[in-house]
């Protein structure tokens, strides 16, 4: 046991990670080498060799591609076109109708998707343009989709919450139950700051969009009716707990397709697209959990974790320091890696200075995602931002669409300050279960 090797092997990993090596090669690398100088060669070999599988074959992680294959089922069918539309018709008499129904629509996107940058562009394919010719600033439209799209993680099915709960060896679906809360108020504190804009700034969003043509009514109802029938059948099924986190995920993939065959919108090109685009995402997400579990057992051999967890203990840190801390750190990481390798990285620390001070790891889970996708809004490795570049690149540049989120990112800071502050109401709708 060797605390400053373990100390050089973060080093080390961070200098790797703002040099741009991909997560999971810097973790193995980091992970592999460590082990090497702690206890030998064979040791090492032996942890690389059986790492993958004993992680991998967790059966609570086939709810993974389950829940993305869902996902990307409903969207390459279609499925969730008629989202923006619904969401449009509702609340079209609002100021800033436009900007909030895109943001409504987000989280229902989010209950079928588990993906942020999805959430992102799916929406803003469909929002931006019309928000654009309806008069709002590109910069607001863009800017109000790309924190949309952050919903997507928070809102169960969320890939975040699933490895979360595995890595956390807590319930998934207390987490899943506590996100809803956080997803509902982040969406309601967005709307507020584009009711506020429209109110005080009407140049940069109109206050009221024209009525739809007749007609439209009925179209958007049948539109979105599919979404509606998966989040009961999912979501309903996995609150009664006639199934878990685990099977839903099955349940979900299994209602997408059926329901994409009887709509006519099942095609040869949507299966194998869905299948191609969940096989990759899969793989990539799971060689940088397999390089997250070396870690830990690096960590674990070196002593640093225990090391943290007494030197914490010893400093008798309060409340409010130890979030700020966690707070700061995550907020930091959000600036150039990406949210799971973000995440994977820190709970090796994290999870037993938490335990340790007898705080609610699924409460934990929720704030630690709501965090990480703040990362997603924020310059300069702002996933989202790119990806609505790359979806309205004839409407907003990058500079603009960051100028856009500002507003956005304030909301969040809220959010995160009310989560911290009162963690039972996090807890309240798991602690029904």
């Amino acid at each position: 046991m060797s605390v400053e090797t373990g100390f050089y092997g973060v080093g080390i990993l961070i200098v790797l990670l703002l040099l741009r090596v991909p997560v999971a090669m810097a973790l193995i690398a980091v992970s592999f080498g460590g082990v090497v100088s702690l206890v030998g060669i064979k040791p090492a070999v032996g942890i690389l060799y059986s790492t993958p599988y004993d992680f991998v074959a967790s059966w609570t992680l086939s709810a993974v591609p389950m829940f993305l294959l869902m996902g990307f089922v409903a969207f390459h069918a279609g499925l969730t076109g008629g989202l923006f539309e619904a969401a449009k018709l509702v609340l079209r008499r609002m100021p800033g109708g436009l900007a909030i129904s895109s943001v409504f629509a987000c989280s229902g996107f989010a209950a079928v998707s588990g993906s942020s940058l999805a959430c992102a562009a799916a929406m803003g394919r469909i929002a931006i343009p019309e928000m654009v010719k309806a008069g709002y600033r590109p910069s607001i439209a863009a800017g109000s989709i790309a924190a949309g799209g952050t919903i997507g993680a928070l809102i169960p099915p969320s890939i975040l919450m699933i490895l979360y709960g595995v890595f956390a060896e807590t319930s998934i679906t207390q987490v899943f139950v506590g996100g809803i809360g956080i997803g509902l108020v982040t969406a309601v504190s967005y709307c507020a700051v584009i009711l506020l804009i429209s109110l005080f700034r009407p140049d940069v969003v109109p206050p009221r969009i024209d009525a739809p043509e007749t007609g439209t009514t009925r179209s958007a109802v049948l539109n979105v009716l599919p979404i509606l029938v998966l989040i009961v059948l999912v979501f309903g099924g996995l609150f009664a707990e006639f199934f878990s986190a685990t099977e839903a995920g099955a349940v979900g993939a299994l209602g997408t397709i059926v329901i994409s065959a009887v709509t006519g919108r099942l095609t040869r090109e949507v299966v194998s697209q869905s299948l191609l685009e969940t096989v990759t995402t899969t793989g990539s997400l799971f060689i940088i959990a397999v390089g997250a579990a070396m870690f830990t057992r690096f960590l674990g051999l070196s002593g640093l974790s225990g090391f943290i967890n007494s030197w914490v203990a010893g400093a008798d840190l309060t409340y409010v320091q130890l979030m700020l801390m966690v707070v700061l750190i995550y907020l930091a990481l959000g600036t150039f890696m990406e949210p799971v390798g973000a995440m994977l990285v820190t709970l090796p620390v994290f999870l037993p200075v938490l335990q340790s001070q007898g705080l609610s790891l699924v409460w934990f889970g929720v704030l630690v995602v709501k965090l990480l996708e703040i990362g997603m809004i924020t310059p300069p490795v702002g996933l989202n931002v790119f990806v609505i570049k790359n979806v309205a690149y004839k409407y907003v540049t990058t500079a603009q669409i960051f100028a856009g989120v500002i507003p956005f990112l304030l909301a969040d800071l809220v959010v995160v300050i009310l989560t911290i502050a009162f963690p039972a109401a996090v807890l309240f709708l798991p602690g029904l279960l």
